[in-house]
């Protein structure tokens, strides 16, 4: 790896330490925090882009979820492209492409336009999202690191969080369109700070590139989550549900046969008999489930019950975003995860995350939903960067743009999963309990229009409010469950001594890169 000049020691890790790291994290959080806040700063929108221009329901929903759609779908490949072409080159692309796309889609005056713009967008997001945490493995060494993971989690919750209320705030001044190019200051300063400070690194050797891996990868999860993010919207039976996931899954299971066999694999089959890989990603698909889930319904249930504006119902979710920062800005998450240990701190804050949604569901005024959301905030501070540094540190150090794709590849399909899932169960608990005169109506507002008295419309609001609950207390028990799946199987990786595979089990690809990687399986 290329260093910048002037670099220390740092200390019993045999790393460098650049004394521009910071600056640097720095750099990386702004681009990313930019990639992740356009998954949910659009939601305000709707209204607007439905008025101006003249969106049906299905137009609204493709532009909404093009940039999430092709952003899953890349993640993987991004990642790999990342170590093998260099990871200041990616992150220098992804700016360029997420910039360009967000000038489009700035400019855009029909659907059609803006969401092939949403589309590029999500070309630079998925670039954006491996090659920053790739760049923060290489630049930190193991001391730092988990610090400096914390942070860059940390924004990454707060990207999420500060979606709705930025958007409502730029939208009480200014046309929709300047959603998008605000981003283009940012990636301004981005690009000219990345060429000047990041140092470039990428994996010795590689061979010829996995084009085929790539494609499959790429088809099978765009798949995968085009299903289940139709699911809610045509019912989980719909042929539209049904053939995108069965071939999702059919040819994502090509691409695990393929990188089996292909002597230069995109993505390392031999990563997922680590159980500490496959302790860390169970981790990373529930918590993501459980806090996409019950963020998605919390909105609603501010917004539908008790009556808030976009704007404000942002900023009273602020707590839980501020709560993850505070902490790990602090540096309290790195000591509290340095103490316990991986497994420890996984379960405990996912423990506590659970705690938190138990609470918003039960919760009857701000009061209690504050406590629930300062528990959550605690739970993704000490879960969320251990879950992550397991995933990283499960895998080679010049393999880090591979793990960064997966642990992305997985957070956005437990985010998917998360809020189909759990908003299934609302709708389904929330018709069950209609009174007969709202009998058969689709959604709360439908309901609330054919209510005929006032004793009615409490009916609905409480029908309403009991959907919400159940799914919040679903999602708890999924990440209650997942904390201790993943603590367990991490602690039991601890304990085993994987034995070195016999040359015939690695696989038909006697080159210097498979050679290279069983050493740092056995260094590890």
């Amino acid at each position: 790896m290329t260093l910048t000049t002037g670099t220390t020691a740092g200390p019993g890790t045999g790393q460098t330490r650049s004394p521009a790291r910071w600056a640097i994290l720095a750099v990386i959080c702004l681009a990313q925090f930019a990639a992740v806040l356009d998954n949910t700063v659009l939601n305000v929108a709707i209204p607007s882009l439905t008025r101006d221009l003249d969106a049906t329901t299905s137009d609204v929903q493709w532009i909404v979820n093009a940039y999430s759609l092709v952003q899953s779908g890349l993640l993987l490949a991004a990642g790999s492209a990342a170590d093998r072409y260099g990871r200041k080159r990616l992150l220098l692309a992804g700016l360029t492409v997420f910039g360009a796309g967000s000038l489009a889609a700035g400019l855009a005056d029909t659907t059609g336009q803006l969401t092939a713009a949403r589309a590029g967008m999500g070309i630079g997001g998925a670039l954006l999202l491996t090659t920053t945490l790739a760049v923060v493995v290489q630049v930190f060494d193991a001391a730092e690191r988990p610090r400096a993971i914390g942070v860059w989690g940390a924004v990454n919750a707060l990207g999420f969080a500060a979606g709705p209320p930025i958007g409502g705030l730029v939208l009480a001044h200014f046309h929709w369109g300047a959603l998008f190019l605000a981003n283009l200051p940012v990636v301004v300063f981005a690009l000219l700070a990345v060429r000047l400070l990041v140092p470039e690194s990428r994996a010795p050797g590689g061979g010829p590139p996995d084009l085929l891996g790539v494609l499959l990868s790429t088809v099978g999860m765009t798949a995968v989550v085009l299903a289940i993010t139709q699911g809610p919207e045509s019912g989980w039976s719909s042929p539209r549900v049904l053939l995108p996931a069965a071939g999702g899954l059919l040819v994502l299971a090509a691409f695990a046969r393929w990188e089996h066999h292909v002597r230069h694999p995109m993505l390392d089959p031999h990563f997922f008999r680590d159980r500490r890989f496959v302790g860390a990603v169970v981790g990373v698909v529930l918590i993501t489930f459980g806090s996409a889930g019950v963020l998605f319904l919390l909105t609603q249930q501010l917004q539908f019950v008790h009556g808030y504006s976009p704007l404000a119902a942002g900023l009273h979710l602020a707590p839980f975003a501020l709560t993850v920062v505070v902490l790990n800005a602090t540096g309290l998450t790195a000591r509290v995860v340095g103490r316990l240990g991986h497994p420890l701190a996984i379960a405990s804050g996912m423990s506590l995350l659970a705690g938190g949604f138990v609470a918003v569901a039960l919760s009857a005024g701000y009061g209690p939903l504050l406590l629930g959301l300062l528990l959550m905030g605690t739970g993704c501070a000490f879960a969320n960067p251990a879950i992550v540094e397991a995933v990283m540190s499960a895998i080679p150090p010049d393999r880090a743009g591979a793990g960064a794709g997966v642990d992305g590849t997985m957070a956005e399909i437990g985010n998917s999963l998360g809020v189909a899932a759990l908003g299934a169960v609302l709708n389904a608990r929330f018709a069950a309990l209609l009174p007969a005169a709202a009998a058969g109506a689709g959604s709360l507002p439908a309901a609330l229009a054919a209510a005929r008295t006032e004793a009615d419309r409490a009916a609905v609001l409480e029908a309403f409010t009991a959907g919400i609950s159940t799914s919040q207390l679903l999602g708890a028990a999924a990440v209650l469950v997942g904390g201790c799946l993943a603590a367990v199987l991490l602690r039991s990786a601890g304990r085993v001594v994987h034995p070195v595979p016999p040359p015939e089990d690695v696989g038909p690809r006697p080159d210097d890169n498979a050679s290279r990687g069983l050493a740092e399986k056995i260094h590890e």
